[in-house]
């Protein structure tokens, strides 16, 4: 169940199928990331069911083609406003209607997310993957958002990868698009120095209250 205050009237931006336009029915890109720690990996891809422009998804087929591909949690960072804008306002509730887990981890194209749910994120990917899950991340376009949590994901299961390293594994998967805006580059290239601090303080304040 995914609750989040959205309306059951219709919707000017509905997804149904009787909306003029031609359907893609081609299977949904998923790439699947390889991060050595276990078997499973990491799905990474646009949004399903989008309807934008000259795309135009059928948000049931790729609900199917989830279902069909393995994955059994989805991480969705879109604002509630894109899924309005991409025809797709009721996309949590259908998701979680059809069993999957969803995780909605929302920030603005091009930007960052706050590092508290960064790390609640990267935390829940992990167990996810550890447990034998098959969890897929999307944003808008499957590049900017949803390949920096993926960098960060990377970095944290292995402290021995470098940023760099992490970004050309992931643009090798996704292409040269992949960390899209010089905010999530430098982000990604800080992540650890500020992971490090905010550990540290977390440490510290551990102990001031232990005490």
């Amino acid at each position: 169940m995914v609750l989040d205050g959205s309306s059951d009237k219709m919707d000017p931006f509905s997804s149904s199928e009787d909306e003029a336009g031609e359907v893609d029915t081609s299977p949904l890109k998923i790439d699947w990331l390889e991060h050595g720690m276990c078997e499973e990996k990491l799905g990474i891809s646009g949004l399903p069911g989008c309807r934008f422009k000259d795309t135009w998804r059928s948000l049931e087929n790729d609900i199917k083609y989830l279902e069909n591909a393995g994955v059994t949690d989805l991480f969705c960072l879109c604002t509630k406003g894109e899924l309005k804008k991409y025809r797709v306002p009721r996309f949590l509730q259908q998701v979680a209607e059809s069993g999957l887990t969803v995780h909605h981890y929302a920030f603005l194209d091009g930007c960052t997310p706050e590092l508290s749910a960064l790390l609640k994120m990267v935390d829940e990917l992990k167990v996810a993957l550890l447990n034998g899950k098959q969890p897929l991340i999307h944003c808008f376009g499957g590049l900017g958002r949803s390949c920096l949590v993926a960098v960060c994901l990377l970095m944290v299961m292995d402290e021995a990868l470098t940023p760099d390293d992490a970004i050309a594994k992931v643009r090798e998967l996704r292409g040269p698009g992949a960390i899209q805006s010089v905010k999530q580059y430098n982000f990604v290239n800080e992540f650890r120095q500020v992971l490090a601090k905010h550990n540290k303080d977390k440490d510290d304040e551990d102990r001031s209250l232990s005490r």
